[in-house]
């Protein structure tokens, strides 16, 4: 359903002054429970570069890699280049892209809870069955069913945050989910660690530790609240007033449920989201939601923490300092998380991204630098500039720490209008799985080919995406989820590709005048 009738419902007048309510128990604890999803997202790429790395796993099920790496005679670039060893890796993305896509339509009429408890369901038979893999197929397998989870645990988990969150406290818990999912890097870097030693079988016990969170993520999805946003967009309004007025923690929520409520109206309307998001009014969104996440992989992060001990090793390092080093980055990447927590609803979203991104450039270019100089196919680096490559890519990561991997997730889940929302959602994960699909199969084979270079190609891009955001993203810190379309209205150059839409009581006054409809 298109044109005038959509247009004048929805929300159409900001009440965010009105809105009431406090951090509650019933939220903290649900955001805590619903970002455990992000811990198994981040255990899974954490994990897996560590055990790739570990040579009982590669003589069971990559023995050609496995002589190559212990040959003296290799390029020190191309060494892991082997397209079976990167398929390990990147099917779980491939297999997250696909089940994204079938997780919309469950978030959407069966609630957010529903995606959470099938992506609980499906890591925990991932898990099992890699833990018990006796070829590469069941260990394919394994890695297919980690991916149909993330599919549906980062479909729900980021909207359930974003929609529990009362406005004024929206960034910092939505960022819950990429706290978890750096503690689940962090974590598997520490397991790796210490399960490198447990010859023949501690990559088993590596693989199958993913099963803790799955659970804990199953468990809790089976009894957390259901979103007042969900329950009212499928007409059971007096149970979402009942449990607005519990997170709250106030029964003075006229204002707020008022919002959701008009919300709710378009977003009944709406039979197929997936054609609607397409529509000129959802222009803008669109745009953030395949353009955020594709910038987020498109830093380079992925490869880092995917292959961080193979990179490592690459650049000279041992084993055991491979590992160690990785720990160091996953630690790291923890801890700049938390500085985006305190400062992402003080400071905004923009100021976050574009320091972020200029930190994150300079890093690129002087760890190319130093390879380029101190490092080839035949060469190693020496103590010293190891050291320095180990705290500059750690400069890198704490950059991507508190602005593009919070907020890659955070941006896009908190800009939908109801009616697309679980469908922005979507297409967010599957361009972020896309990407990330894309870079970890190509990530072996181009550092072969580009070698220092490569961080130079990602610089680029970082460069890029810094100047989209200072051009296009408008500061999104303090407006409630559901008035967030009126913002986009307000931006210069966005209220451009909008059509018009009626207004009430005098909205959009001060805010720029009315969007124009130029070539739409």
């Amino acid at each position: 359903m298109a044109g005038g009738g959509v247009a004048a419902l929805g929300v159409k007048k900001e009440r965010a002054a009105e809105y009431k309510g406090r951090m509650t128990l019933a939220v903290a604890m649900a955001c805590l429970v619903a970002a455990v999803g992000g811990s198994i997202f981040g255990y899974d790429i954490g994990i897996s570069g560590g055990v790739t790395s570990m040579d009982p796993f590669l003589e069971k099920f990559f023995p050609v890699v496995f002589r190559r790496k212990n040959s003296g005679h290799q390029n020190n670039y191309c060494k892991y280049d082997n397209q079976g060893l990167s398929a390990f890796t990147s099917s779980l993305y491939l297999a997250g892209l696909v089940s994204s896509l079938v997780a919309s339509p469950v978030t959407r009429n069966y609630g957010r809870r529903a995606s959470i408890v099938c992506g609980g369901i499906s890591f925990l038979i991932g898990a099992i069955l890699n833990v018990a893999a006796v070829n590469l197929e069941m260990l394919i397998l394994g890695r297919i069913m980690l991916g149909v989870g993330i599919g549906f645990g980062n479909q729900g988990v980021p909207l359930y945050l974003s929609e529990m969150a009362p406005a004024h406290l929206r960034g910092g818990l939505n960022m819950m989910f990429q706290l978890a999912t750096t503690l689940g890097i962090f974590t598997a870097n520490m397991v790796n660690y210490g399960t490198q030693n447990l010859k023949p079988w501690g990559w088993r016990l590596s693989l199958g530790l993913a099963a803790a969170p799955a659970l804990l993520m199953t468990v809790g999805g089976l009894l957390l609240p259901e979103t007042p946003n969900s329950l009212i967009e499928r007409g059971r309004a007096e149970e979402g007033r009942r449990v607005l007025e519990r997170i709250r923690g106030t029964a003075d929520v006229d204002a707020e449920f008022m919002d959701m409520s008009e919300a709710s109206e378009l977003a009944n309307t709406i039979k197929n989201p997936f054609r609607n998001i397409l529509e000129p009014r959802n222009r803008p969104q669109l745009v953030m939601a395949v353009c955020m996440p594709a910038f987020q992989i498109l830093t380079g992060i992925n490869s880092i923490l995917f292959y961080a001990p193979v990179l490592f090793q690459t650049m000279g390092f041992g084993a055991s300092a491979a590992l160690y080093s990785s720990v160091i980055t996953g630690a790291v990447l923890f801890l700049s998380t938390l500085i985006s927590i305190a400062t992402v609803d003080r400071l905004g979203r923009r100021k976050l991204l574009i320091s972020g991104g200029i930190q994150m450039i300079v890093c690129q270019v002087i760890v190319a630098v130093i390879l380029g100089v101190k490092f080839g196919t035949d060469k190693q680096l020496s103590r010293s500039y190891s050291i320095v490559v180990v705290v500059v890519i750690c400069l890198f990561v704490m950059a991507f720490g508190w602005s593009w991997g919070p907020l890659g997730w955070t941006v896009p889940s908190e800009i939908f209008p109801l009616e697309t929302r679980s469908a922005g959602q979507s297409i967010t994960v599957a361009v972020n799985l896309f990407f990330t699909f894309v870079i970890a199969q190509a990530f072996l084979s181009m550092l072969c080919a580009f070698k220092f270079g490569i961080f130079l190609f990602f610089a680029g891009w970082i460069t890029v995406m810094t100047v989209f955001v200072y051009i296009f993203l408008p500061e999104t810190k303090g407006v409630p989820i559901e008035e967030m379309v009126l913002l986009w209205r307000k931006h210069w150059f966005w209220k451009k590709v909008m059509p018009d839409m009626p207004l009430e009581d005098g909205w959009g006054e001060g805010d720029g005048g009315r969007a124009d409809n130029k070539g739409h």
